[in-house]
């Protein structure tokens, strides 16, 4: 069935020769498609520039519900990124994002509200100057779509669970936060990025939430893995005081 829809890629990988397998988040949810020869041809509607990491486009696609790769057949740029493709910091942000994301979403889910979400918001990473924590409240912030946002009743209590996603008053047994890790957690719960400014965070304040956050997510999602550009976000983000 051809239809068009909205798309943001999640990865791109070279198969055989000439062939492009692309993970994509779509308005009609995750899905992946074969792209032939597109490293032989030089066709308008289809341009290897299209697919790098989180490239929003609008497409033209068939798909099957056999189970089977589906088929692009026209593609173009939806929006285009201005700083996000010449910044080094956003990129790295990018990269590790997208691998977060193609970790996260399911290939049957289905969830408009959830596309706008992440369309808008790196939109917004691209626009914005003031971004050195936005990894950091998008990631919380996507947990309400996934299913498994911080209860924030009894939010003045000494420790936060992981596993429960709620706070208490006594200890729990495993997975939990509390003293630093827990005031510093807090801090983004229900914050916008437009409030990012508010966070006055150095380098190790970031990697203690970012630790927390992926923590979190192995806990909630089965299969969820550590990004492999999580060592290069952090090392780029050291040079952010």
């Amino acid at each position: 069935m051809l239809i068009k829809t909205k798309a943001i890629v999640l990865t791109s990988i070279k198969y055989g020769e000439a062939d492009l397998i692309v993970k994509c988040l779509t308005e009609e949810g995750v899905r992946s498609y074969l792209i032939r020869s597109i490293f032989r041809t030089r066709s308008k509607k289809l341009k290897i520039g299209y697919f790098q990491s989180l490239s929003q486009l609008e497409i033209s696609a068939y798909h099957n519900k056999q189970g089977n790769l589906n088929k692009i057949s026209e593609a173009r740029a939806s929006y285009l990124y201005q700083s996000l493709a010449t910044n080094i910091y956003k990129q790295s942000i990018a990269l590790f994002l997208a691998e977060v994301l193609a970790y996260a979403l399911k290939e049957e889910e289905q969830n408009q509200v959830q596309f706008s979400f992440i369309e808008s918001s790196l939109q917004w990473l691209d626009q914005n100057d003031t971004f050195a924590n936005f990894h950091l409240v998008f990631m919380l912030q996507l947990t309400k779509y996934l299913g498994f946002y911080p209860d924030a009743e009894n939010d003045g209590a000494a420790y936060f669970d992981l596993e429960e996603g709620t706070f208490w008053s006594s200890k729990p047994y495993r997975n939990f936060l509390s003293g630093k890790k827990l005031i510093l957690f807090k801090s983004i719960i229900g914050i916008k990025f437009d409030d990012m400014v508010g966070l006055k965070w150095n380098s190790e304040a970031r990697q203690i939430v970012l630790d927390i956050l992926l923590e979190y997510y192995e806990l909630h999602l089965p299969g969820f893995k550590k990004p492999r550009s999580l060592k290069v976000l952090k090392e780029v983000f050291n040079e952010i005081s």
